[in-house]
């Protein structure tokens, strides 16, 4: 392992972390480093730069693996969830995003700033940005975007070169003599950044002078202008959030386009506003108190010697403990010992050492005396192409599994008004089929999904919506009245599913049930329909309900992942 450095034994949140290793290519990892591993995660970056989605061959081709490497790899990702294929692609699945949430969770700096950040967004009605340093890039860590046609907005966890952005010349004033041979180094090999999958191409060559009298400006400043350096257009204005030792903790900035600023109006209207919530951060970082950990994930290294027992050589132990590893971090879990990173992951210690010797090896994890932290390297993990993710998008693969489980067409729902809308429909191609597109909107009263979104609304809302809206009988059986309707809806409501039988359609019959967010609010209700000569209402309780529930609870599991850090539209 590479000599350690000794470091403050203060919490992250007031002495930021080093940086992290260059980007550069990295040297020959040690003999003790685990080639499955490093092979792992070279599939989870390529995917990733492929924007989440690959094809066997192209992975084969793009890390120079034999296709049978590349098969186990990817049957061991998908047994974590990290991964799923469709046909002969391999996408990435929203649980993946559980790494990234680990050096988030770790970093802290997202839990104590991002309110002040999304303020921000509303205030100056522009989006919002908070940065730190990877090597010589810097790696977005939280985004408040504005919902516009023409976004600006990138995804957390996309790493830009330091000398095309606001931040860069910020955070370059505390490099080393260290960081900038790599950074000269960089430059030289990759003078167009196609090492920077985020960034459009360079179009104009860069002088080294140029970046070093940005990066002395930005000292002088104390802020950082960007005018148009990534693309043309795009022009961002930024200031270093400092922790309590007056290095930079993040870099806050805000992002525009010329068509609402120029660079110098950017800066005259917008940087005291900047400098004022700057500060409230750094306030709130001075006083931040280390978090009591929670409990670490265990029976990790039970569930993998479970798999291995189960797939055999379908499944490499040694990539999936490997990965285990990277969850051992989070809240007050910042900085562990190997021995506490045994213990969380129920690893033998000389596999824990191994594991962290690899994440060192390809910048994921940082050595400080005896203790590890992770870097913002992992986000390069999927992160950035999942962080877009959406409802529909994450409920999707669950439907399809469950219509080949019960036979039937399934769908995902979610509120609209007094309707529901269906953002998600998947049909079993039989001739006799419901088939309802995608966008539609149905009265909720008279659909099993409507009846379990309403009876989740607090009672005060649901009955002001019953009172003043109007419902036509769709069928002889529909339930129109204000009382009758009420009473099934408490009768959903307590059961935690809804059960619909020949009220929107005569012959239709469907059953639903919640999909919750992490706070437990029902966002969407996922539904199974069928004509009634198919099943019974009691097959239905009996044989489908059941499989309903599993869905939504995958479905559930896959949402509170990703909307850990980052928020999940419906569509």
């Amino acid at each position: 392992m590479p000599p350690s450095h000794p470091r403050s034994s203060s919490p992250a949140t007031a002495t930021p972390p080093p940086p992290a290793p260059s980007p550069s290519p990295s040297p020959a990892p040690s003999p003790e480093a685990v080639t499955p591993l490093i092979r792992g995660i070279a599939v989870l970056r390529r995917l990733t730069d492929a924007g989440g989605s690959a094809g066997l061959g192209e992975l084969e081709r793009a890390t120079g693996l034999a296709r049978s490497t590349v098969d186990r790899i990817v049957s061991t990702l998908a047994r974590m969830g990290y991964v799923r294929q469709d046909g002969r692609d391999v996408v990435l699945a929203p649980r993946l995003m559980e790494l990234g949430n680990a050096y988030l969770d770790a970093l802290r700096l997202p839990a104590l700033l991002s309110a002040h950040a999304d303020a921000l967004a509303d205030e100056l009605d522009e989006s919002v940005s908070l940065a730190v340093a990877d090597g010589d890039g810097i790696r977005f860590i939280h985004q408040a975007t504005r919902r516009r046609a023409l976004s600006l907005s990138f995804r957390i966890g996309d790493l830009l070169p330091a000398e095309r952005t606001a931040p860069g010349p910020l955070l370059a004033v505390e490099w080393a003599p260290a960081d900038w041979e790599r950074w000269h180094e960089r430059r030289a090999a990759d003078p167009d950044d196609r090492g920077f999958p985020a960034v459009p191409p360079r179009r104009h060559p860069l002088s080294p002078g140029d970046f070093e009298a940005a990066v002395k400006e930005a000292e002088a400043h104390g802020w950082a202008l960007d005018d148009q350096l990534i693309e043309p257009g795009l022009i961002a204005l930024s200031a270093p959030v400092r922790a309590a030792d007056g290095r930079a903790a993040c870099v806050a900035s805000v992002v525009s386009h010329t068509s609402r600023h120029s660079a110098d109006s950017l800066r005259e209207t917008l940087l005291p506003r900047l400098r004022t919530t700057v500060a409230a951060m750094e306030r709130e970082l001075s006083a931040a108190r280390t978090p009591a950990a929670p409990p670490a994930p265990s029976g990790l290294a039970g569930w993998t010697g479970a798999s291995k027992q189960e797939l055999g050589r379908e499944f490499v132990e040694s990539l999936a403990r490997g990965l285990t590893v990277v969850t051992a971090f989070g809240a007050g879990r910042d900085e562990l010992t190997l021995t506490a990173v045994a213990e969380a992951t129920g690893l033998a210690r000389a596999t824990a050492r191994r594991a962290l010797i690899t994440l060192e090896h390809l910048g994921c994890v940082t050595a400080h005396g005896r203790t590890f932290r992770l870097t913002p390297r992992v986000l390069a993990l999927g992160f950035p192409c999942l962080s877009r993710t959406t409802l529909t998008r994450v409920a999707h693969p669950h439907l399809v599994a469950l219509s080949r489980r019960v036979g039937d067409a399934t769908a995902l729902a979610v509120p609209a008004g007094e309707d529901v809308q269906y953002t998600a429909w998947v049909t079993t191609g039989r001739i006799m089929d419901v088939d309802i597109a995608v966008g539609a909107r149905l009265p909720a009263y008279a659909t099993s999904a409507g009846r379990v979104l309403l009876a989740a609304l607090p009672p005060g809302e649901r009955s002001a919506l019953l009172g003043r809206s109007s419902r036509d009988a769709l069928t002889a059986r529909t339930v129109t009245g204000t009382a009758d309707l009420a009473a099934v809806l408490d009768r959903a409501g307590a059961d935690g599913f809804s059960l619909v039988d020949g009220e929107l359609e005569e012959g239709l019959r469907s059953i639903a049930v919640p999909v919750r967010d992490r706070t437990g609010a029902p966002v969407a209700a996922v539904n199974v329909t069928l004509h009634s000569s198919r099943r019974t209402p009691e097959q239905c309780r009996g044989e489908v309900l059941p499989e309903l529930r599993d869905t939504a609870a995958a479905i559930e599991a896959d949402l509170h992942v990703a909307e850990r850090f980052t928020r999940v539209p419906a569509l």
